[in-house]
């Protein structure tokens, strides 16, 4: 990584961009977290799996517990050429702002 740093977003912006179809919105929690509850938007692909090329021609929001996870993933997407951008507060912050979260399944989830 050539030092890139990736611009922050916040969940009103970033459910905005998702929704109209303008990005990705890639959880790269580990499976066990992504399991236990997720955005239902959400594409995941764990941070130690992360292909930046995969990528390649999307905008992505990036998102994890938290907002460290996904800070590396979004640097490093950038880094590859990718427009990618941190989701400020990971799913905390969008569980905290109201947003979803659910299992595969559909039915409710959690962050754990």
């Amino acid at each position: 990584m050539t030092g890139s740093v990736a611009p922050q977003i916040d969940v009103a912006d970033a459910e905005a961009l998702v929704n109209q179809g303008r990005a990705l919105l890639l959880d790269v929690r580990d499976d066990v977290e992504w399991v236990a509850g997720h955005a239902p938007a959400a594409t995941h692909c764990a941070l130690a799996e992360l292909t930046p090329e995969r990528y390649r021609g999307s905008t992505v929001v990036v998102m994890c517990r938290s907002g460290g996870r996904s800070q590396k993933a979004a640097d490093a997407l950038c880094a590859a050429g990718i427009t990618a951008v941190n989701l400020t507060g990971g799913i905390s912050a969008w569980q905290a702002t109201g947003r979803a979260v659910v299992r595969d399944d559909g039915s409710a989830g959690t962050f754990a």
